[in-house]
C-alpha cells in the first residue's frame, strides 16, 4: 500500500504539470485565434483569410472547409494577426485590426504604431499577411451544352477562369470557347484567352497590363493578339459594388482565314468596369472597351460584356451573359459585328 501511496503521490504533480502546460498552451492557441461578432450576436473563432467583394472567409478548427460569411452581417472583429487593408477612400494599410467603442470604430494598428480609426463598412479588402499560396488563389469554370435534332445542331460552351492575388498585385487568366456544329453548315468557332495583371496605386489608382488573343470565324480572324497597358482609377469601391474606368494605349496584330492580308495597328483605348456583387445570390459583372486606332485612319472598335451570376449551394452556380464585338473595318469576307450568348453551369473555388 505504501508504495502505491508513493507512486500516487509521484503521478499527481506530473498530471497536474501536464494540465496547466495544456491550459497554457489553449490559452495561447486560443489567443492567436480572429473572433467575429455578428450582427445577430453570433460569436465565430477562427483565422480570418481574407475578405474582398463583400465576403469574408474564415477558417475554424471544427471544420475542414472555410466559413463564407457576408460583411454586412458583421458587427466586430478582433484580431492579433496583420492585414492588409483597403479602405473606400483608397488608403492601404498593414496593420492589426481591432474593434473599439463597441463595435462602432475600428481601430488598425500599423508599423510605428501608426493608428487609424475607421467605420466597419470603410473596410472593403482585408488579407493576412501570412496567408498561404491556395487562399490567395481564385478559379472557376462552367459549361454548357445544348442540342437541336433539327440538322443535328449541337452548341458547346466553356468559360474558365484562375487568379492569383498578392499584398500589392492581381494576376488573372481566362480562356473561353464557343462551337457550333450544323448538318450542311461549316462549323463555327470561337475562341477567346488573356492573361491580365494589375498593380495597386494609392488611393485607388493602379497599373494595368494584359495580352489577349481571339480567334473568331463569324469575323473571319486566324488570330488577334492585343497587348495593352494603362492606368485607371476606382470611382466606386465598397463592399457592395465597384466601378472603374481606365485607359491606355493598344498595339494590335491580326491575321485572318480569308486570304486578306495581316495588319498591325496602334490604338489609345478607354473603358469602364462595374461589377453589383452583394445582390443577394445575385451578381452582374459588366465590360465596355472602345479601341480608336491611331494608325488606321477612322477605324474603331467596341467590346462590350455583360455577365449575370446566381449562386448556388456547395460553391456551384447559374450563369448568363452576353459577349458582342464591333470593327467597323474587318476583313473582307468578314462581319462588322458579332455576338454570344451563353447559359451555363458552373463551380467556383
Amino acid at each position: 500500500m505504501s508504495g502505491m501511496k508513493r507512486n500516487q503521490y509521484h503521478f499527481r504533480p506530473a498530471a497536474l504539470s501536464l494540465f496547466f502546460l495544456f491550459l497554457l498552451f489553449s490559452g495561447k492557441v486560443w489567443a492567436q485565434q480572429d473572433s467575429l461578432v455578428m450582427k445577430n450576436g453570433d460569436v465565430i473563432e477562427g483565422t480570418i483569410k481574407s475578405m474582398d467583394k463583400g465576403v469574408v472567409i474564415i477558417g475554424t478548427p471544427y471544420s475542414k472547409s472555410d466559413f463564407t460569411i457576408k460583411w454586412s452581417g458583421v458587427s466586430e472583429i478582433y484580431s492579433k494577426n496583420v492585414f492588409l487593408v483597403n479602405l473606400t477612400d483608397g488608403r492601404k494599410i498593414n496593420g492589426v485590426v481591432q474593434s473599439i467603442q463597441g463595435g462602432q470604430k475600428v481601430m488598425i494598428v500599423g508599423a510605428n504604431d501608426q493608428k487609424m480609426e475607421v467605420a466597419l463598412n470603410d473596410i472593403v479588402y482585408l488579407k493576412g499577411l501570412k496567408s498561404g499560396f491556395w487562399s490567395r488563389v481564385k478559379a472557376s469554370i462552367d459549361a454548357g451544352l445544348s442540342f437541336s435534332k433539327a440538322n443535328n445542331l449541337q452548341q458547346t460552351t466553356i468559360n474558365s477562369s484562375i487568379g492569383y492575388t498578392a499584398d500589392k498585385w492581381l494576376l488573372d487568366f481566362y480562356y473561353t470557347m464557343v462551337q457550333s456544329s450544323q448538318e450542311n453548315v461549316e462549323t463555327t468557332k470561337r475562341i477567346d484567352a488573356g492573361v491580365s495583371y494589375k498593380y495597386s496605386l494609392p488611393k485607388d489608382w493602379f497599373l494595368a497590363a494584359s495580352a489577349t488573343f481571339l480567334a473568331n470565324t463569324e469575323q473571319a480572324l486566324k488570330l488577334r493578339s492585343i497587348g495593352k497597358a494603362g492606368a485607371g482609377n476606382y470611382l466606386v469601391h465598397t463592399n457592395s459594388s465597384y466601378w472603374a474606368v481606365s485607359g491606355g494605349l493598344s498595339f494590335n496584330n491580326e491575321s485572318f482565314t480569308n486570304g486578306t492580308e495581316g495588319r498591325n495597328s496602334l490604338e489609345a483605348y478607354a473603358g469602364s468596369e462595374l461589377n453589383l456583387f452583394d445582390i443577394g445570390d445575385l451578381s452582374l459583372y459588366n465590360s465596355v472597351y472602345a479601341y480608336p486606332s491611331l494608325t488606321e485612319a477612322d477605324r474603331w472598335r467596341l467590346d462590350f460584356k455583360i455577365d449575370l451570376k446566381y449562386s448556388l449551394p456547395l460553391d456551384f452556380y447559374i450563369k448568363a451573359g452576353l459577349t458582342f464585338n464591333y470593327d467597323n473595318k474587318p476583313a473582307v469576307t468578314g462581319s462588322e459585328t458579332d455576338y454570344v450568348l451563353f447559359f451555363t453551369v458552373g463551380w467556383h473555388l
